[in-house]
């Protein structure tokens, strides 16, 4: 998934590569859990080292010893990120039944409540950047593979009736984008949370012809305009 505008690499955000003293495991864990939840938070591109060092209560070369310059700490912050949404994504899967439906309407809710984690600032700085944008189209063409895979087993157990699995599957991811970009939410007026069940009830209803009922929203509290 490619977007038209894109910003520097992260290196050019960072300070220069260093290295740090190393430091036990539980620490570095701890430090990039911290760091994930700001970075989800706030966004990267406008903090600095010294930022990110005054915000987590640790020093510079705290963060040196994890990850040699800015670029590689948010990377793996951003890959973190990903890899352990999608480990919940697939336990909430894993735990509904063999119904087709339901497993497509659980996969989404989970994306959904996944990148809901990810503030509107957060989201422009990854994809405004090659190093983090590259990750999360990694990411997204995951999302639709896998939505495909849901489609065409229900297409082979006879609970969907027959489509294109590809075009159904990249319709998804580019909803999902739009989702999470603000573009559809500021349009419709949808919350991210409606706007993915409404994303559920109308790829359900495309596969198994059933016309989903009206839903009552929220409005949606739109964000404050960055400076």
């Amino acid at each position: 998934m490619q977007r038209a505008a894109r910003g520097p690499a992260l290196t050019r955000l960072g300070a220069a590569p260093r290295r740090g003293r190393p430091i036990d495991a539980a620490r570095k864990q701890d430090i990039l859990n911290r760091l994930q939840e700001l970075v989800l938070a706030k966004g990267f591109a406008r903090l600095t080292v010294d930022d990110l060092a005054a915000e987590l209560k640790c020093s510079k070369s705290t963060l040196y010893a994890i990850s040699s310059s800015k670029e590689y700490l948010v990377t793996t912050v951003i890959k973190h990120f990903f890899r352990d949404a999608t480990e919940r994504i697939e336990e909430r899967v894993a735990a509904v039944t063999s119904d087709h439906s339901d497993r497509i309407a659980a996969y989404l809710a989970g994306v959904g409540a996944e990148m809901n984690r990810m503030s509107p600032a957060c989201y422009e700085d990854m994809v405004s950047h090659d190093s983090t944008q590259g990750i999360y189209a990694i990411n997204s063409a995951a999302a639709a593979r896998r939505v495909r895979e849901f489609i065409r087993a229900g297409i082979d157990a006879r609970a969907f009736r027959a489509v294109h699995a590809e075009f159904v599957g990249e319709s998804v991811s580019l909803l999902i984008e739009g989702i999470q970009h603000g573009d559809l939410l500021a349009r419709t007026g949808l919350s991210s949370g409606d706007a993915y069940k409404e994303l559920s009830d109308l790829v359900l209803a495309a596969l198994t012809n059933n016309t989903p009922r009206p839903r009552r929203h929220t409005p949606r509290q739109r964000p404050a305009p960055r400076k």
